[in-house]
């Protein structure tokens, strides 16, 4: 694989997982990790990336709050606003961290009047514009990658609730190995946040389906309903509508 190749592969993984690895990397690609190690300094000498022991973060996240620099920033404003018309007056509603979610959090309706709880940074920013919702923010421990809160008394308190709706930004999802992420710590709260909503709903850009990472959130199962930005009809979703679960 060419050199120009291997840097358009790492680019699209790191914008499509937020983070990436680069032991994984060198597995995907059949390359030394400092062949990777090479290509992440001269990618982030670029400004493509951000560079961090073992691996790379998108940079698209990692900028401004307001930025429009986001990855599939189309995509995720069509599933934002699919996902917006299940939010109903008087709802708890539980939400993750990233870009999808931001997007949710911009395009809630502004008559709409229910209580969001959420452990992101940028996703309670948007929230408290909004002229009619409750916020809660969880804090603890931040994590750089991911930007929401981590740790056992995060955990501990979202077990404490009982959401209506936990709206899910997701890594990677797939009908074998379920939804999966990459770091443990934001793993250990998607699972405590799930177990504690009685509706779950897993956002994600039609690139992310049938992709895996390491660690294990929960099977496929688990999902009550899946939205992306392709329509329920599409091919692509016959297996997730196999399963059982609703496909919007």
């Amino acid at each position: 694989m060419l050199k120009k190749e291997r840097q358009s592969f790492i680019l699209r993984q790191v914008n499509l997982h937020n983070k990436v690895l680069s032991v994984d990397l060198s597995q995907q690609m059949d390359v030394s990790e400092d062949t990777i190690r090479r290509d992440l300094n001269e990618m982030a000498e670029q400004g493509k990336l951000i560079k961090v022991h073992g691996g790379a973060l998108s940079k698209s996240f990692h900028l401004s709050i307001a930025s429009d620099n986001v990855y599939a920033l189309s995509s995720k404003k069509h599933i934002a606003m699919k996902a917006s018309r299940l939010i109903k007056d008087g709802m708890f509603v539980l939400t993750t961290g990233g870009t999808t979610i931001i997007e949710l959090a911009k395009a809630l309706p502004p008559e709409l009047s229910a209580t969001f709880i959420t452990v992101s940074l940028p996703a309670a920013y948007e929230y408290i514009h909004h002229p009619n919702i409750e916020v809660i923010f969880l804090g603890d421990r931040i994590s750089k990658s991911s930007q929401i809160s981590i740790g056992g008394s995060v955990v501990s308190r979202i077990k404490g609730i009982r959401a209506d709706l936990c709206f899910l930004g997701i890594n990677a999802i797939d009908v074998q190995h379920g939804i999966t992420d990459n770091d443990w710590e934001v793993v250990e709260v998607k699972k405590a946040m799930i177990e504690s909503s009685e509706r779950v709903v897993s956002l994600a850009i039609a690139e992310k389906l049938d992709t895996a990472q390491r660690i294990k959130v929960c099977d496929i199962t688990r999902i009550s309903t899946l939205i992306t930005e392709l329509e329920p009809g599409d091919r692509v979703l016959k297996p997730y509508r196999d399963t059982g679960i609703e496909i919007l």
